[in-house]
C-alpha cells in the first residue's frame, strides 16, 4: 500500500524546531536533498493550512497525518436519522389506525345483532301464527334464557372464548338469538304502534349518547364505580317491585332503568373509544365491547317500551 505521506518526496518526520538543515539519510541521492524551488521536494499544499511562521508547511507544533489514518467523516448527520421533514418520528398514527379499525369493527358487529333482534322483534310484533307457535310452546321461552346466561357468562369471564375466532363469533351470534327471542316475546304483549314508537325513541336517543360520548371532553370511563353501585340499588328497587306492583313504581322503575343504562352507553362508548381517557378497552376486545353496546341499546329499548305500554294502560 502506498504512503500518502510519499507525495512529498519525505524519507521521514522532521526533527522538532522547525524545518532546515535536510533530514537524515534514508536511501536519497548523495548531497543531500535539495532546498525548496530548484526542484527538489514540492512544498505543501495551500488548501487547508494557514500561513504561519513555518512558511507553507504544516500548522506549528504538528506533522502530516500518519500512514493508514483515516479521516473519520463530520459529526454533522453522523449516527443520525435525518428526517426530511424535520419532525420527530412516533407511532401514534398507527396506534390511532389500530383503534379506528377496532371502531369500526365493533359497529359492524354491532349493526348485525341489532338487525337480528329487531328483525325478531319485528316476526313476534307483526306476524300472529308465531305468537301462538310461542304460547303454545312455553318451555322455549326458558330454554332460551338459560342458553342466554351461559353464553353471556361464558364471554363475560373466559378470555378465551371471546378472543378465539371463530369461537367468540359462534357464542356471540348464540346469545344474540336467544336474545332475540326473548326481547321478541317480550315485545309481542304490546301494540305494533307502541313497539314502532319505542324503536324511534330508542333509534334517536342511542345516535344522541353516541354522539354526545365521542364530542364531550367529560371522561365517563371514571364512573365505573357510581355505575356500579347505581346497578345494585336498581336490582333491589327491581325485586321490591315485584311485591308491590303498580303503574307508578312501573314508571320510576323504567324510567330509572332507562336512565341507567343511558349513562352506560356513554361510558362503554368511551372506553371504546380510548383516546385521552383514563381507561379503554383493548383492540383484541372487539366482541366484549360490542356485547356491551348491545345490551345498552336492548336495555334501553326494553325500559323506553315499558314507559310507553304503561302510560297507556
Amino acid at each position: 500500500m502506498q504512503d500518502p505521506n510519499q507525495q512529498y518526496n519525505y524519507g521521514g518526520y522532521p526533527p522538532q524546531g522547525g524545518y532546515g538543515g535536510g533530514y537524515p539519510p534514508q536511501g536519497p541521492p548523495q548531497g543531500g536533498y535539495p532546498p525548496y524551488g530548484q526542484g527538489g521536494a514540492q512544498p505543501y499544499p495551500q488548501g487547508p493550512y494557514g500561513q504561519g511562521p513555518y512558511g507553507q508547511g504544516p500548522p506549528p507544533g504538528g506533522y502530516a497525518p500518519q500512514p493508514g489514518f483515516i479521516q473519520p467523516p463530520p459529526a454533522t448527520g453522523y449516527g443520525a436519522y435525518d428526517d426530511p421533514e424535520g419532525q420527530p418520528k412516533n407511532f401514534s398514527f398507527d396506534d390511532q389506525s389500530i383503534r379506528r379499525g377496532f371502531i369500526r369493527k365493533v359497529y359492524i358487529i354491532l349493526m348485525g345483532q341489532l338487525l337480528v333482534t329487531f328483525g325478531a322483534v319485528a316476526l313476534f310484533v307483526f306476524h300472529s301464527g308465531t305468537r301462538m307457535f310461542v304460547a303454545r310452546n312455553q318451555w322455549l321461552f326458558w330454554v332460551a334464557l338459560a342458553v342466554l346466561i351461559v353464553t353471556m357468562l361464558c364471554m363475560a369471564c373466559c378470555e378465551s372464548v371471546r378472543r378465539q375466532t371463530p369461537t367468540n363469533f359462534i357464542f356471540l351470534g348464540i346469545f344474540t338469538v336467544a336474545q332475540s327471542f326473548l326481547l321478541g316475546v317480550s315485545a309481542s304483549r304490546y301494540g305494533p304502534t307502541e313497539v314502532l314508537m319505542a324503536v324511534g325513541i330508542t333509534a334517536a336517543v342511542c345516535l344522541a349518547l353516541t354522539l354526545f360520548a365521542m364530542q364531550t371532553k367529560v371522561d365517563f370511563t371514571m364512573m365505573g364505580g357510581i355505575l356500579l353501585a347505581c346497578m345494585v340499588v336498581f336490582m333491589i328497587f327491581g325485586i321490591v317491585a315485584i311485591f308491590f306492583k303498580g303503574k307508578i313504581i312501573t314508571l320510576v322503575y323504567a324510567s330509572f332503568g332507562a336512565l341507567l343504562f343511558s349513562i352506560y352507553l356513554i361510558y362503554d362508548t368511551q372506553l371504546m373509544m380510548g383516546g385521552d381517557h383514563k381507561y379503554s378497552i383493548s383492540p383484541e376486545e372487539y366482541i366484549f365491547a360490542a356485547l356491551n353496546l348491545y345490551l345498552d341499546v336492548v336495555n334501553i329499548f326494553i325500559y323506553i317500551l315499558t314507559i310507553i305500554g304503561a302510560s297507556r294502560d
